[in-house]
């Protein structure tokens, strides 16, 4: 087999290593144009994890590349002076051009033909030559590039501006620093990678940039391997009392703007992408390297296992892409936490700093406290007399989920609730038995609040046949008869969410076909804001006039006045997932010209109208929640992030005490990207950005999820769906495996926690 790399750095030569390593017989070549002691950048950084793997790969080039590391295990934050140290994490790092040269080395002396200061051939010329034919040229690939047809690359450039310096300044691990200035924050990532020198990467949000007009220097014409000079002396006066003396030190160094590649396919023939040329992942991780050094080692152990290079290829991409998408959503979530680090600035130090350690969602408040429990007894500790000087009663120590806390006049016992979800169980809008154990059981499971699903406040308002209503006398007897379970055999608290389904009623129920419409002879006319459907073979909606509205509007009043009758303690109202006033919010719903449409302010003129009204006839101590759709999910004239953060103040200017946070099911052409905690930044932003408290929901399904959303302030309460669904008993289950005591157990339950207490005893 004969197999050529079109570039020489990391996961080129590995691959290289690699491969020849196991079968001496292959002739293998590395084209790389610049000369063997050229390099940019400064230090790389690893983890065990990636560590291990390249020792099981190759033993010698571990040996040699471990002989030279820096290790350290602590991280430190500088928040605007504040210092915090967390420790346990286990980092190691070298320098990049020394890296380059022990796999350079390796590779020549397992025969590998190294050719530095060398231009590939023509891409015809090496796909002809060669079996296998490594784009390993970075992230502005030419190889990739003149076959993009096949590849479908997209770039994605983001908005924030860094520049890659050096110090000799020591630092003795790594190091965020966050300072204040006249044009806004900047922030360093620092890692030592020798004896003496520190990678040191200056960030900030673009805004800033312009401010302190470094947009200027970024414009002046620079020769290759020429620094922005300029701005390296603005870095080092900012950072002064940091560095100590000790100047920055260049490398090619200007600003740029961090691209996020992606490729749709990996190979083309018999030509595979490999490192940046197939994927980045933001620096804030320090990911790049691993990244390239990984796929090595699955495109080696491929071409080894199959028996041709096509199936080599394929599987080489099943396996690593996968693994790819999840460390680059990991990357995206921090990249945008930086991005929009300057929301953060009114943070306490305690918090700030566990925002940023937890940022990525890999990182979480129970892996930090196995890490370093010193730094999370801090933190517990902090957390404990912020409840406490809320008049509430919290013990040190206590885990961030099981924190009480207090709207108007309700004190949650916790901060989990059972999310609304839909049980399409009612008969004539009667919530039934079905609803009882339902709701009764999370309720005796331990959730601080449960949440009934979408309650109709008109017949015509319900999704389907099955759906609840509060509208006459027999449902609002029916509601109490569980509001009452609820309130006298639980410590938990009730809500009743309303709503009108607007488009998106007269269907059939989730198991004969969710957002199917019904059959002529069972439907019900349905309204819109607009006579848009939802899906091609949904009804048109028939476009409300002003006295559909006031009816409308008269209908969630008299449903808000049942509901305080029937006892529930918190009222939300569905805002979201495409439903009535959810079609109004999103503009490719809305296609009014009245009062009703245009702009946001517009759009939500329904959605404040009706929170006006029912917050008259809801009673002053009890809290409103209202629950968005913070994204459609699509890119060309959605609803957006933008809106959600200007609707959330709107909405408590009229009355809401919380923003439920959900995101899209607005549009058949939504792109959702989905992923553990996917929707919590929308609710992390809006709380930082506006102060309006905020439920994050979706792919929430750990303690560890939300225990760290909790305490590092993303939202004030946790809802949990579908692992309710699998388990009643989840909050409960969550103290007992945290050893926590203080969620009550019914007495007729008690002789089960005994026996599981000795259970779980040594």
């Amino acid at each position: 087999m004969k197999i050529a790399s079109i570039g020489g750095g990391p996961g080129g030569l590995f691959t290289a290593i690699l491969a020849k390593k196991a079968d001496p017989g292959r002739e293998i070549v590395v084209f790389e144009r610049n000369a063997a002691d050229d390099t940019f950048g400064f230090g790389v950084v690893f983890s065990e994890e990636t560590l291990q793997n390249i020792a099981d790969a190759d033993p010698t080039s571990i040996e040699r590349i471990q002989a030279e590391f820096r290790h350290w295990s602590a991280i430190d934050t500088d928040f605007l002076g504040t210092v915090e140290r967390s420790d346990g994490h286990a980092f190691a790092a070298l320098e990049r051009k020394r890296l380059l040269q022990i796999l350079g080395e390796r590779a020549l002396e397992l025969g590998v033909d190294v050719r530095y200061s060398t231009e590939a051939p023509t891409l015809d010329e090496v796909r002809r030559d060669f079996d296998v034919v490594l784009a390993a040229d970075g992230v502005n690939s030419r190889t990739r590039e003149a076959l993009a047809d096949q590849f479908v690359p997209s770039r994605e450039g983001r908005t924030a501006k860094y520049a890659w310096f050096a110090t000799e300044r020591p630092f003795d691990c790594f190091t965020f620093l966050i300072v204040e200035t006249r044009y806004g924050l900047f922030w360093a990532h620092i890692y030592p990678f020798d004896d003496t020198r520190s990678t040191f990467i200056v960030e900030t949000d673009e805004e800033t940039w312009r401010r302190a007009g470094l947009d200027a220097n970024a414009a002046v014409e620079r020769r290759p391997g020429e620094n922005d000079e300029a701005s390296m002396r603005f870095c080092e006066e900012i950072f002064a009392d940091h560095l100590d003396g000790h100047p920055l030190i260049g490398n090619n160094s200007g600003w740029l703007s961090f691209t996020v590649m992606r490729n749709e396919h990996w190979s083309a023939g018999n030509v595979v992408l490999v490192g940046d040329a197939a994927h980045t992942a933001h620096f804030s991780i320090g990911s790049g390297t691993k990244l390239a050094l990984e796929d090595a080692i699955a495109l080696a152990g491929a071409i080894d296992r199959e028996s041709d290079v096509d199936a080599a290829l394929k599987a080489y991409a099943e396996e690593r892409k996968p693994v790819v998408a999840s460390l680059q959503r990991s990357a995206q979530t921090s990249l945008e936490w930086f991005e929009g680090l300057a929301r953060y600035r009114h943070l306490q130090p305690q918090q700030f700093v566990f925002q940023l350690l937890t940022r990525s969602q890999r990182v979480t408040y129970d892996n930090l406290r196995l890490r370093d429990p010193e730094y999370v007894g801090r933190l517990d500790r902090w957390l404990a007399e912020q409840t406490r000087a809320l008049g509430l009663e919290v013990a040190d120590g206590t885990p961030p989920m099981f924190h009480p806390w207090r709207l108007r006049g309700r004190t949650f016992a916790n901060r989990i609730v059972m999310s609304p979800m839909a049980q399409y169980s009612a008969v004539d809008g009667v919530p039934t038995d079905w609803h009882l154990v339902h709701l009764g059981s999370r309720a005796v499971g331990g959730a601080g609040l449960v949440m009934t699903e979408m309650t109709c406040v008109s017949p015509e308002a319900r999704i389907t046949h099955g759906c609840p209503g509060l509208w006459n006398d027999e449902q609002t007897q029916a509601w109490r008869r569980i509001v009452d379970f609820v309130h006298t055999q639980t410590a938990a608290l009730i809500g009743a969410q309303i709503g009108h389904a607007g488009r998106k009623g007269s269907t059939k129920v989730m198991w004969e076909g969710i957002d199917d419409p019904l059959p002529d002879d069972e439907a019900w006319e349905i309204v819109g804001p607009s006579p848009v459907p939802y899906r091609s073979d949904s009804p048109v909606p028939r476009e409300m006039t002003q006295a559909d509205i006031d009816a409308v509007i008269a209908e969630h009043v008299e449903t808000a006045r049942r509901a305080a009758e029937a006892g529930f303690d918190l009222l939300e109202l569905h805002y979201a997932h495409g439903y009535l006033v959810s079609s109004f919010l999103s503009p490719l719903s809305n296609r009014r010209t009245d009062s009703y449409g245009g702009s946001l302010e517009n759009r939500a003129l329904l959605g404040l109208q009706i929170l006006d009204a029912v917050r008259e006839v809801w009673p002053a101590d009890r809290p409103i929640s209202v629950r968005i759709s913070a994204t459609d999910w699509v890119d060309d004239g959605g609803f957006t992030g933008d809106d959600a953060v200007a609707l959330a103040p709107m909405l408590a200017a009229h009355g809401a005490d919380v923003i439920d946070v959900s995101t899209g099911q607005t549009s058949v052409d939504a792109d959702p990207k989905y992923g553990r905690l996917y929707q919590t930044p929308f609710a992390d932003r809006i709380r930082q950005e506006t102060g309006v408290p905020t439920i994050t929901v979706g792919a929430v399904a750990s303690v560890e999820d939300a225990n760290t959303i909790i305490a590092s302030g993303r939202a004030d309460l946790c809802a949990i769906a579908r692992p309710h669904l699998v388990d009643p008993y989840w909050t409960w289950n969550a103290a007992l495996d945290q050893d926590y005591r203080g969620v009550p157990v019914p007495k007729q339950y008690r002789s089960g926690l005994s026996a599981r207490r000795r259970e779980q005893q040594p």
